[in-house]
């Protein structure tokens, strides 16, 4: 009888452990906007972070952005050359970026830099003990560690999302008009005939804004409930990667459901 009832208890134990780390997630959250002031008035502890965060993930953001789009750009003239409309190429590349492409892989490869190294940061200083020792000075360690990190992550990911966007559509050009030799006239119009300001371009960065509110609040979160140990920094990082990969999958599509 026991060994059957204990795969409902693993179950039940499980439900209920990600039912509790999702309302203090929660009020991890609350907590981060409580304290953001410090965060907002001395606004070099962001810049600090933004640069960490945002300019040095610019190398992996605009190679992939880069080869992205030049994938797209054979893919859909492969494609649109079966049914005669080549010529669309220039569209078919910016609406895959600008709408699905550039927010959501950008906000992939954002969690796998910026998302795991910040977790292993604040992981480190918790298990080091700073993060006590800034207790103990009567400094908050959610107003000067988590918060800068987090407006930073917000900040960041919006521009490495359009960044990506752009040399992804620079890539396509590149197959598309230097590579294959179509007409960069067309090329550019059918772009601007197409793309809408306020439902292709705002709607993408709205999408990668909400990533990176999410991504980043995985990555401090799970850094600031680490075990002090290496072994549990290490594991808060590898949850880092995996659980915001799926939140954003996750939040791709309702917020596809709800723009598009």
């Amino acid at each position: 009888m026991n060994a059957l009832l204990a795969p409902i208890r693993r179950l039940g134990a499980l439900s209920i452990n990600a039912i509790w780390r999702l309302g203090f997630i929660s009020r991890f959250f609350v907590a981060i906007l409580l304290n953001s002031g410090q965060s907002l008035l001395r606004f070099r502890l962001t810049i600090r972070e933004v640069y960490f965060a945002g300019v040095l993930s610019l190398i992996i953001i605009i190679v992939s952005g880069l080869f992205v789009g030049m994938v797209l750009g054979l893919q859909g003239y492969n494609t649109l050359a079966r049914f005669g409309s080549a010529d669309a190429l220039g569209a078919l590349v910016a609406l895959s970026l600008l709408r699905e492409l550039g927010p959501v892989l950008a906000a992939l490869l954002f969690a796998s830099r910026s998302g795991s190294a910040m977790t292993a940061e604040i992981g480190l200083m918790k298990a080091t003990e700073q993060l006590e020792a800034m207790s103990v000075m009567a400094v908050n360690p959610i107003a000067r560690v988590v918060a800068p990190r987090f407006w930073a992550g917000v900040i960041s990911m919006p521009i490495l999302a359009a960044l990506f966007n752009v040399m992804g559509i620079f890539g396509g050009y590149l197959v598309g008009v230097e590579m294959i030799g179509l007409d960069a006239g067309t090329f550019w119009s059918q772009m601007q005939n197409n793309v809408d300001l306020h439902y292709d371009v705002v709607n993408g960065l709205i999408k990668s804004l909400f990533f990176g509110m999410a991504v980043t609040l995985i990555a401090v979160f799970e850094g600031y409930d680490a075990t002090p140990t290496a072994a549990g920094v290490s594991s808060a990082t590898t949850r880092t990667v995996v659980t915001s990969a799926l939140v954003i999958l996750a939040l791709d599509f309702v917020l596809t459901a709800f723009m598009f």
